[in-house]
């Protein structure tokens, strides 16, 4: 095949003990922990939502280094939301809950930026707010565990500091749905397929980040991802 244009490089996150994953999509799940649904304004076990964002919105982070995430243009509310990622080895479409643990290939720390104030906007004049959460360096991700090293994660602290503040503290076992369920959700509405990263939710504690901020996120079993905002 002959392209008229240099095809994009194809975003691949390492993995640890080497090797690389190609990254597809990238699903994430809003408001999946109860503290933070609150803090939202949400209340209760709402079904489940989804928004993406593109694959090249991935800041990938080699283990041991701090990645470099420039400030995004027509903000001044920039977000940190940590989140456990589940990277989908298998693919499929309408998958039991009871069998959507096969299809986890392994996990990630991540970071859903969102541009707040922009994100708000648009939630007000009932606009679609991707630009709020689907720009450039959006989605910074740690290298990706192996299931076959971590086991299950289903427990677990999960936490974000800024400058050695702690901002956000939870545990794995409070997702309100989990990530078995949340694979089975996203199946009935997209066909997932190997190399998706799903962005699975973030605990309470959201809060802005400036220019010239450190932010360093842990997940117990995945070591820690650091970023900092240039």
């Amino acid at each position: 095949m002959s392209f008229v244009l240099t095809p994009p490089a194809t975003v691949a996150v390492p993995v640890a003990g080497g090797g690389s994953f190609p990254v597809h999509r990238i699903y994430c799940v809003g408001r999946n922990y109860v503290e933070h649904a609150v803090e939202m304004g949400h209340t209760g076990r709402e079904p489940p939502f989804f928004f993406l964002k593109p694959a090249d919105a991935a800041l990938v982070v080699p283990e041991g280094e701090t990645g470099r995430m420039a400030y995004p243009g027509l903000t001044a509310n920039l977000h940190h939301e940590v989140e456990l990622v589940v990277a989908i080895g298998r693919g499929g479409r309408d998958i039991p809950v009871t069998e959507a643990g096969q299809h986890v290939w392994g996990y990630a720390i991540g970071l859903d930026m969102t541009r707040r104030d922009l994100q708000n906007d648009m939630k007000k004049q009932g606009r679609p707010w991707c630009i709020g959460k689907a720009f450039e360096q959006s989605a910074p991700i740690g290298p990706i565990h192996p299931i076959g090293r971590t086991g299950r994660l289903d427990k677990g602290a999960i936490t974000l500091d800024v400058n050695g503040q702690r901002r956000q503290k939870g545990d794995l076992s409070e997702l309100i749905w989990n990530v078995n369920e949340i694979i089975a959700h996203l199946s009935t509405a997209w066909l997932l397929q190997p190399g998706d990263l799903i962005y699975s939710g973030t605990p309470a504690g959201v809060g802005a980040v400036q220019r010239g901020d450190l932010m360093e996120c842990r997940i117990d079993g995945l070591g820690s991802l650091r970023v900092a905002v240039a």
